[in-house]
């Protein structure tokens, strides 16, 4: 099965066929997933994924909430590395 198969296949059972995934939204998608998984942990793409669903479910577009959530994950590692630079260990 490959993606669009299983997209529209999952979509069908969760009643989400109106869902339509352009190429932006998958770009999005995915490009949040890699950032919350690389400056956060591997396991933050996808329940930050899952957060920012939820989010366009309360009326959120997936662009801004997509937005949001990337931008906390990169002021994340800026926290972080800031920290780092700051210790005696640096």
């Amino acid at each position: 099965m490959n993606l669009e198969q299983w997209l529209q296949t999952l979509s069908s059972e969760l009643g989400t066929d109106d869902i339509t995934f352009d190429n932006d939204m998958m770009h999005t998608l995915l490009d949040l997933a890699r950032d919350s998984a690389h400056q956060v942990e591997r396991v933050a793409a996808p329940l930050t994924t899952f957060l920012v669903g939820v989010a366009v479910g309360r009326g959120e577009t997936v662009g801004a909430a997509s937005a949001k959530a990337t931008a906390l994950a990169m002021s994340h590692v800026s926290r972080d590395e800031a920290i780092d630079e700051d210790s005696p260990e640096s």
